[in-house]
């Protein structure tokens, strides 16, 4: 049986960032009988197991230097997201509560739109710890005509004793965990016999002391032989809910089949090919994509920060789009991530939401193959509106806190076109992990991955467009729903519907059209009560929300 956790505490704690003290969070946490055992029980841990055996003497040596430098983003991470872990974890929590609060970051459920996990607790920030709790969009926007350095990726703002807004620079404010990791990949970069891999190390730690990345991102670029990956520093913006410009701290530590990079490197020179074919008039698709994008497949040793906080399957970077539009960008797949989550959670949720004659079609082969698509779909399209208005000119700035939703739902919409366009998939038939896959396989296994994705929860740019994704799909028709609820994919009309939602965020993106993208919201971003029953028909399965990943043991 569950052992209930059983408590009242009060108190008053002000939680520090990495810069200065922040304002009353939590003001009274209490909970009678919260069920914190339940709560994690709706997650699984796994190790990340990878094999080393083709590791060189040095790059075993420089693994210990990289898990340092990732264990210090983790600890930005917290700063950023909440304030310093040290005064949350001196609470007398249980220890259920307390791997609770080690899986969100913090005290509020990143699969519930960030609810707080105890009642009692502040409500999240909507910008996280980037500004100042109360400040709102409209006066973050007005401040920002005049102080356009409040805009910078890699600044936190603060209020200055007058109460005006100030941009702090991310290597000011974390000056102790920047320092710390540049000297890990320095030392790192002497250990490798890979030119390559030492200039980026190199020039990562000198942009870890100077918040200016891309000349580190156009090396990460260049690097073509090297077996270890580190993707470390400010990267993705989701956790800025506020405005979404604002990078979170993160590390993934990787190890890269070469076998696989061999053979997806045909695939990059298809860009151009589907550059040209998307569904849209030419204008939004006039933009080429760099010819030195490209694939690959990874496993992952350590992921720790925002990545820890998202666990990606696949991951698309660089997201600087001058250095997009100048060098490309890398898509890696993440195959140890990747088949934990099949295993553990698409393949339940297939038994409980699909017609039986169907379940067959979801495979771990057709997952790969769609994840490869999603990540090569963030290649495509326009980074920068036509005819934008001053101050909107990339899809970001004009999209501003909507254009990670967008941008993630243009992805999964286009998967799937993009592999009726290069239909034979010639590409998988030489490696035993993804032969030949049917057109029927992906777009099954693509319809419950769609359903994994929503219960991320509305606090989720990925949940979101999935939720608008499935609300469209349903409209037209693409799926039909039996009275115990297991659903039967139609493919002809799933095919045309994703075709014509691709179509339509693509033209949204170029035109930078943020009501347009509200608008989409507004009318297919709603659970309707069906979809909540039968989402909780999987949570009563208890099939898992998300996988917990432990980091492999630093040899």
């Amino acid at each position: 049986m569950r052992i209930m956790a059983r408590y009242r505490y009060f108190w008053l704690l002000v939680l520090l960032s990495g810069w200065s003290a922040h304002p009353l969070l939590i003001r009274e946490a209490h909970a009678d009988a919260f069920d914190a055992e339940a709560q994690l029980n709706r997650y699984v841990s796994v190790p990340l197991e990878v094999d080393l055996s083709g590791l060189s003497e040095g790059e075993r040596r420089m693994i210990p230097l990289l898990t340092d430098a990732a264990r210090a983003m983790e600890s930005v991470f917290w700063r950023q997201t909440m304030g310093d872990p040290e005064a949350l974890f001196a609470m007398p929590w249980t220890q259920p509560v307390r791997q609770l609060l080690a899986i969100h970051f913090g005290p509020w459920d990143r699969m519930e739109n960030n609810r707080p996990l105890v009642p009692g607790i502040a409500a999240k920030p909507e910008g996280a710890r980037f500004y100042p709790e109360t400040l709102t969009r409209e006066a973050f926007e007005e401040a920002s005509l005049k102080r356009p350095e409040l805009k910078d990726p890699f600044a936190l703002v603060r209020s200055d004793p007058e109460g005006a807004l100030m941009a702090v620079p991310y290597h000011e404010a974390f000056s102790t965990f920047h320092a710390l990791a540049a000297d890990r990949l320095k030392r790192a970069s002497t250990f490798t016999e890979d030119a390559a891999l030492a200039r980026y190390l190199r020039l990562r730690a000198e942009a870890l002391l100077t918040d200016r990345y891309q000349e580190s991102d156009r090396a990460w670029m260049e690097m073509k032989n090297n077996r270890l990956d580190l993707i470390i520093g400010p990267i993705e913006t989701y956790e800025d809910g506020l405005m979404g410009i604002k990078a979170a701290h993160e590390a993934l530590l990787l190890i890269k089949d070469p076998a696989w990079a061999r053979r997806l490197e045909r695939q990059t020179g298809r860009l151009a090919i589907y550059q040209a074919h998307l569904p849209v008039p030419e204008a939004y698709r006039s933009e080429t994509p760099a010819a030195e994008s490209d694939l690959g497949v990874y496993d992952a040793l350590v992921m720790t920060g925002d990545a820890a906080a998202t666990r990606p399957i696949a991951i698309n970077l660089p997201n600087d789009p001058q250095v997009q539009l100048e060098k490309g960008s890398r898509r890696l797949q993440l195959r140890n991530v990747m088949r934990a989550k099949f295993e553990r959670i698409l393949m339940p949720m297939a038994k409980v939401l699909l017609d039986p004659g169907q379940r067959c079609q979801v495979t771990f082969e057709a997952l790969f193959v769609n994840t490869l698509f999603h990540e090569v779909a963030h290649g495509l399209g326009i980074k920068k509106t036509l005819n934008a208005p001053l101050g909107a000119e990339t899809v970001n700035d004009a999209l501003k806190e909507d254009a990670w939703m967008m941008e993630e739902g243009k992805a999964d919409a286009l998967a799937l076109w993009l592999g009726d366009l290069d239909e034979t998939l010639e590409l998988f038939d030489a490696h035993p992990e993804a032969s030949i896959v049917s057109e029927e396989s992906r777009y099954i296994t693509e319809f419950v991955s769609l359903w994994r994705a929503i219960r991320f929860g509305p606090g989720s740019a990925h949940a979101r467009a999935n939720l608008i994704r499935f609300n469209y799909l349903r409209e037209n028709g693409a799926f039909t729903r039996d009275d115990q609820g297991r659903y039967r994919v139609n493919l002809a009309r799933m095919r045309a519907a994703s075709q014509a939602l691709s179509g339509r965020i693509l033209v949204l993106q170029g035109d930078g059209d943020l009501e347009g993208v509200r608008e989409l919201e507004k009318r297919y971003g709603t659970l309707s009560d069906e979809l909540l029953a039968d989402l909780r028909r999987v949570e009563e399965a208890e099939i898992p929300v998300d996988v917990v990943f432990k980091s492999m043991p630093v040899p």
